[in-house]
């Protein structure tokens, strides 16, 4: 069998396979090898078999982006997550992938840390390249990529938390009311000294801090104390963390009857160290995580957590973004979509 003549490139030096290359392999003018390409049924099915074996043959990919300022429009959207290790944020990423490809977009991934967050430098590049949409993972705090992004004029939500003044959109939940609902339901569970252990990121520190104000109101603390005992965390949080921070919170108050975890893995965590240091859940100790992840009903006992709607976030998010890139107005554009206490066997 005969290879096929090889495209000769023409052009700058260094420039890669032109759409002019296929066209001329298909032997159809340029313009027809575009409408082949992007509107199909505009062409003879003898044109964009053509057109398709020629880019078959030469492995061309369209230039997207040369599409996308002709279109003013990219196809592409970009998601700000502060972690990929945990897997707290994988329903809302997974759900908004499938929920963007149906309508025809493609999600465009980013890794902005939690401490020293390089959110502001990703979000440059990210404006930079103009994508229909921009997801960010909770509330948008520094003043200058805040008004990059309302300058660019691109669709903006934000997720996972609440505030009053969104940049444009917002899907998410109070973590102030989170904290005040673990503290009542530890106290209603007959728990009277708590502990919270928590990751060192701004939206765990404010449940742990909302936890540890209505513990105090309900009579939770070592009288005269205006919080319980904490241990903060680096994040992303660890088992080995969940075990360290309940041997801290031991030595503060070897008392403790109930930990509130930021994270499920610390809850595992925690579970595993009161296991070796033979302290029985629940009757000794009460643990309530925060995220019900896959492995939350499968430990023993099972893990009393706090369910946050991952994929509805993700599945709204990519509705707020899909309406906006196509011109439509989005009437609500701030949905509370709350959490729910999933009892189980560790309070």
């Amino acid at each position: 069998m005969t290879a096929p003549a090889p495209v000769v490139r023409k052009g700058r030096k260094g420039a890669g396979l032109t759409l002019r290359d296929v066209a001329r392999l298909a032997g159809v003018a340029p313009i027809t090898a575009s409408r082949a390409l992007n509107t199909p049924d505009a062409v003879s099915e003898t044109v964009l078999k053509k057109v398709r074996d020629a880019v078959e043959r030469t492995g061309y990919v369209p230039n997207l982006l040369a599409g996308g300022l002709a279109s003013k429009k990219s196809r592409l959207v970009a998601a700000v997550v502060p972690t990929i290790v945990g897997p707290i944020f994988l329903e809302t990423v997974q759900s908004l992938t499938e929920a963007l490809a149906d309508a025809g977009y493609q999600l465009m991934l980013g890794q902005s840390g939690y401490e020293n967050s390089r959110e502001d430098a990703l979000l440059e590049a990210i404006i930079g390249r103009r994508p229909d949409g921009v997801v960010l993972t909770g509330i948008m705090r520094s003043p200058e990529s805040r008004k990059r992004l309302l300058a660019s004029g691109i669709p903006v939500v934000e997720t996972w938390d609440l505030t009053p003044t969104p940049i444009d959109m917002l899907v998410g939940f109070s973590h102030e009311r989170i904290g005040v609902a673990v503290a009542q339901h530890l106290h209603a569970a007959g728990r009277r000294r708590v502990a919270v252990i928590a990751g060192v990121d701004e939206r765990s520190r404010r449940r742990a801090r909302s936890f540890s104000d209505e513990a105090v109101r309900l009579g939770m603390a070592v009288a005269g104390r205006t919080e319980v005992p904490q241990c903060m965390v680096p994040a992303p949080t660890t088992l080995g963390s969940g075990r360290t921070g309940l041997a801290d919170l031991l030595g503060q108050d070897g008392a403790i009857d109930g930990v509130f975890c930021s994270s499920d893995i610390l809850a595992m965590g925690v579970m595993i160290e009161a296991q070796v240091r033979g302290i029985a859940i629940p009757s000794q100790l009460a643990v309530m995580g925060f995220g019900d992840l896959s492995f939350s009903r499968d430990l023993h006992p099972q893990l009393t957590t706090v369910r946050i709607d991952g994929t509805g976030i993700g599945k709204a998010a990519a509705r707020f973004i899909i309406e906006r890139a196509e011109g439509r107005e989005v009437p609500e554009r701030v949905h509370d979509i709350g959490f729910t206490i999933i009892e189980r066997q560790s309070v």
